[in-house]
């Protein structure tokens, strides 16, 4: 079966689905939507990883954790994505040093229909690969990376590529943000 990923000028797929939102007892899970992030006038970056409770997944998530105030200085809601459901994202986070601080949300597609929505679903194991996927406030994709499933991904290279389409002018190979945009 051919992947068929949702691409450029797309309309992401209108979700709501639950999160891992804390590790306070009580308030660990919340419903999440796009729709909400896109009435705030949002940019959304998602990220999706194949499986919680593996090796090369923790560091990238970690590393989104520690640029998600870079995010959110640029008016971008990040959210981290799998298709393992909300209670073992919470088993993750309480058992891994490096995921207990999260501040962002991890949802939990177990129904796989928003991963399989994205065209990002891996034909064996019906697992997601690593993707990303930034959306403009009007929930249109703009930029979508996809990696195999052994290769983990560029933080900083998400939040340049997020950089250069927010000045929505025409930005040279390797251009990085307080650098001239090309004047055509």
């Amino acid at each position: 079966m051919e992947n068929r990923i949702l691409g450029l000028g797309s309309q992401f797929p209108i979700f709501e689905k639950t999160a891992v939102v804390s590790l306070e007892k009580g308030k660990e899970f919340a419903t999440i939507s796009n729709k909400d992030y896109q009435d705030a006038g949002l940019w959304t970056v998602m990220f999706w990883w194949p499986k919680d409770f593996t090796f090369v997944c923790p560091t990238e998530i970690a590393e989104f954790n520690k640029h998600a105030e870079d995010f959110k200085d640029r008016d971008a809601a990040l959210i981290g994505a799998s298709t393992d459901s909300e209670f073992v994202h919470l088993a993750w986070r309480n058992n891994h040093d490096d995921l207990r601080g999260l501040t962002f949300p991890m949802l939990a597609d177990t129904s796989k229909s928003l991963a399989a929505e994205l065209g990002i679903l891996e034909a064996n194991e019906k697992i997601a690969y690593r993707a990303t996927f930034i959306a403009d406030p009007q929930g249109v994709i703009r930029w979508v990376s996809v990696n195999d499933l052994s290769v983990g991904r560029n933080v900083k290279e998400v939040l340049r590529v997020l950089d250069a389409l927010q000045t929505d002018e025409l930005c040279p190979c390797n251009w990085e943000k307080g650098q001239a945009t090309i004047k055509a």
